[in-house]
């Protein structure tokens, strides 16, 4: 049933939901791109209309109300019935498409894997923009997903959360990397690994232990971290004239022993597979331009990681069974 008094419109509802996440009415304002007075006055609003302060100020914060909290989950699925109902219901074209594709990961991908989505994109969608979002411990991804801040995220963990939808992008064997004239540059063993001085990242989810860590907690095992790093791109640069052993997948040791003096060396450990999955919420499975770019992570990934030996992609070699 319709009604004449109805106080909302769509521009309320974004700005609650986005003053739920920012706590804050600037970057609120930066967010939607709009004036902080404007936020103020949508503010004013929504407690006008709902009765209730919903943000109240705490020092140099703004902490939501017990009806603000009640509200935020309602808000929150009653924007996203929003946004299917306006979405295009014509077929996605992507040589004319200006849609902005937002993916969340680590630099735990070897840079050709990625080169070689960006150089497709280039040339079947030349409008269309990319937005790469680094993932770490303090960025909450499942919910930049449910709320539309990311399209696809890319995780390598042993069991992906259940209530994301889930396609496996690539699998690779872990190896180590160690300096050239590394002692053990030849071959090591159980008991040199576990003895060994490690390179380990620092975690990017903190939901999430990475795969070498579960698997030897699992076995009952420990490894001691003697440098820790902010990100994976950085560890193989440290390895040079060093001790220090970095557990890997292949392809991401294959791209660095190219361009540094290191070795690569089995792993002793009985590693199962390092697994790349793409990942994403079931708002937007059905989206046209959604598949499209899905399907493009997938075809990529999977022809450019098929052979472990990755280089800077070939201009537009098209994956077989990828459609324009």
């Amino acid at each position: 049933m319709s009604r004449p008094d109805d106080p909302f419109d769509t521009y309320l509802l974004r700005v609650f939901s986005i003053l739920m996440r920012e706590r804050s009415v600037s970057r609120t304002a930066t967010r939607l791109n709009q004036s902080q007075p404007a936020i103020s006055t949508a503010l004013k609003r929504l407690r006008e209309i709902f009765g209730d302060p919903l943000l109240v100020k705490d020092k140099q914060r703004m902490v939501p109300t017990e009806r603000a909290l009640q509200l935020e989950v309602s808000v929150r699925v009653v924007l996203g019935e929003i946004d299917v109902l306006l979405a295009p219901g014509t077929a996605f074209e992507p040589a004319t498409t200006k849609q902005v594709f937002r993916i969340g990961t680590p630099d735990y991908l070897a840079p050709p894997l990625m080169a070689a989505v960006v150089n497709y994109m280039r040339g079947t969608a030349p409008n269309a923009r990319l937005l790469l979002q680094p993932l770490g411990p303090d960025y909450d991804f499942e919910e930049a997903l449910a709320e539309g801040e990311l399209d696809v995220v890319i995780g390598n963990w042993p069991q992906p959360p259940e209530h994301l939808r889930t396609t496996l992008l690539l699998e690779d064997e872990i190896v180590c990397l160690v300096d050239r004239d590394h002692p053990l540059a030849g071959g090591m063993k159980v008991a040199d690994y576990l003895q060994g001085a490690h390179i380990v990242p620092l975690l990017y989810s903190m939901t999430q232990r990475g795969v070498v860590e579960t698997s030897l907690a699992a076995q009952r095992m420990a490894r001691t971290a003697s440098v820790t790093v902010p990100y994976f791109g950085m560890a193989p640069h440290l390895l040079p004239g060093t001790d220090l052993i970095f557990t890997t997948s292949r392809h991401f040791a294959q791209h660095y022993a190219a361009m540094l003096p290191l070795a690569i060396v089995p792993s002793p450990i009985d590693f199962p597979p390092m697994r790349f999955y793409q990942l994403w919420h079931g708002r937007t499975q059905h989206a046209p331009g959604h598949i499209w770019f899905r399907s493009l992570l997938s075809a990529v990934v999977r022809t450019a990681g098929a052979t472990r030996h990755l280089r800077t992609p070939a201009p537009l070699v098209r994956p077989s069974g990828l459609a324009r």
